[in-house]
């Protein structure tokens, strides 16, 4: 009895939160099956209706979780999670519902596909219902598992002291995870036997062998690590492991593009950009009329930028600050910057701003995914301060990308890198399908704009790519 008790204490979080996923997609499942076997009685009993429609579901379902992480309670914030999964039980939902309607144009049903009928108004109330459930869901699994389960005590080790403001400010934003108890820089004499006493190691940027030895250190002490992106983490991240005669190697491609997947993310390009700026121009003729009558200036804002190998292009963009002198330097935007127009604001709350740069897809400056084109200003400055800065260009700039998504508009030039770098050197088409997906979360992201502080220089012009 003692040892299954013990094996309970130990296990009880990961039992829990099992239970909860099921509940949560056991209940999703039923809301859209049972609100859809209304009017589709072939839904409620054993048929090939069901069978169909249920295998894509589930297909959806796993593609979907894939993409977004799914159920990541005591992993992620509720805001996340419940926007993630909400994306996700959305696309799962309207695809089903695609391929039922499309399944119930036959003889017995429907004459034509009726996207708009009487499954229609079921079909908004259940992605409603399942919304509300997943933020009520959430936010329980989230207060049950940080009630029973305190933040990790965690040990903050330094490269240096200038570091632990920066860290621990970083940390802090997930106050219900983790505490930093101490900290200590990676040449304490006592650093083997802090490493004992917590259960959280965080690594900040350490000298390379004395990374390689701490990491050593809480390995055989069994303690969970979480290490600061460096260059040479990134490049080797994604190497493949391979065996030369009898040893060991990690095998890094440097041209992991193949012929194919350059002709197809092409034609992806091509096909989705013709279509955005077809299918949304009365959005766009409305945006250029507001910003039109607000002050009588350009609709469009172009600037330069960089993209693969250098490349320099003029880029697009729906205008958000009031007109500037072109003879002035340009330098990236504040917060809370007085420049930003009444519709610009509004603009940029949406990320409406960035649609013109399909444009610039549709042309071949850039792409769907791919790094950040950065300001012709930025780069330079960049590239004195971090030399590896070049190797971001060994792709073409892209509309979203992991620096868009995950960062910030004063995301630090390094931390760009590292986002930019880890796109690049994880490339593949099913990332980009991933990342693209990923990219409707940016719309719930309330901090993803936020700006640099504010500088002395007045001359601040518009730069913010999408999600950052």
């Amino acid at each position: 009895m003692n040892t299954l008790r013990k094996i309970y204490m130990r296990h009880r979080t990961a039992l829990m939160m099992g239970v909860f996923r099921t509940v949560i997609y056991a209940c999703l499942a039923l809301m859209f099956f049972g609100l859809m076997a209304v009017h589709n009685f072939q839904l409620a009993r054993p048929s090939r209706t069901l069978a169909t429609t249920l295998l894509t579901y589930c297909a959806m379902s796993v593609a979907m979780h894939a993409v977004y992480g799914g159920y990541a309670v005591g992993k992620k914030k509720s805001k996340p999670v419940i926007s993630s999964m909400s994306l996700a039980i959305l696309a799962t939902d309207f695809v089903t519902y695609l391929q039922l309607q499309i399944m119930n144009v036959n003889a017995d049903k429907n004459s034509r596909l009726m996207l708009f009928g009487e499954d229609f108004p079921l079909l908004l109330v259940c992605m409603a219902a399942q919304v509300l459930l997943i933020t009520f869901w959430v936010r329980l699994g989230n207060g049950v598992y940080f009630t029973i389960n305190p933040p990790k005590r965690c040990l903050l080790i330094l490269g240096a002291p200038e570091e632990e403001a920066v860290l621990r400010r970083k940390i802090g934003r997930y106050a219900l995870q983790w505490k930093v108890e101490k900290t200590a820089l990676w040449n304490d004499p006592e650093i083997e036997r802090l490493i004992r006493e917590h259960e959280v190691i965080f690594m900040g940027t350490l000298p390379e062998e004395a990374k390689m030895r701490l990491l050593g250190l809480c390995y055989q002490h069994r303690r969970d690590v979480i290490s600061r992106a460096q260059l040479q983490d990134i490049m080797l991240s994604n190497a493949r492991q391979i065996v030369v005669d009898d040893a060991p190697f990690l095998e890094m491609e440097y041209g992991k593009i193949t012929l194919g997947q350059r002709i197809l993310k092409r034609l992806t390009d091509i096909v989705f950009s013709a279509l955005v700026l077809v299918l949304l121009s009365p959005v766009f003729a409305l945006i250029a009329l507001c910003i039109r009558l607000e002050d009588g200036g350009p609709v469009i804002f172009r600037q330069m930028r960089m993209s693969v190998n250098g490349r320099k292009f003029s880029i697009c963009k729906f205008r958000t600050m009031t007109v500037h002198d072109d003879s002035v330097r340009q330098v990236s935007a504040t917060q809370n910057d007085q420049r930003i127009t009444r519709v610009g604001a509004v603009l940029r709350r949406f990320r409406l701003d960035e649609f013109p740069q399909f444009w610039n897809i549709l042309k071949g400056d850039m792409t769907l995914v791919g790094p950040r084109p950065e300001m012709l200003e930025n780069v330079e400055k960049y590239k004195l301060q971090l030399p590896a800065f070049v190797y971001r260009e060994k792709m073409k700039a892209g509309l979203t990308g992991y620096a868009q998504i995950e960062g910030r508009y004063n995301t630090t030039p390094e931390d760009k890198l590292m986002l930019d770098l880890m796109y690049i050197e994880s490339f593949s088409l099913w990332v980009d399908v991933k990342l693209l997906f990923r990219t409707l979360t940016v719309f719930f992201k309330s901090d993803s704009t936020e700006g640099f502080e504010a500088q002395t220089d007045a001359n601040q012009t518009e730069d913010r790519n999408l999600g950052a």
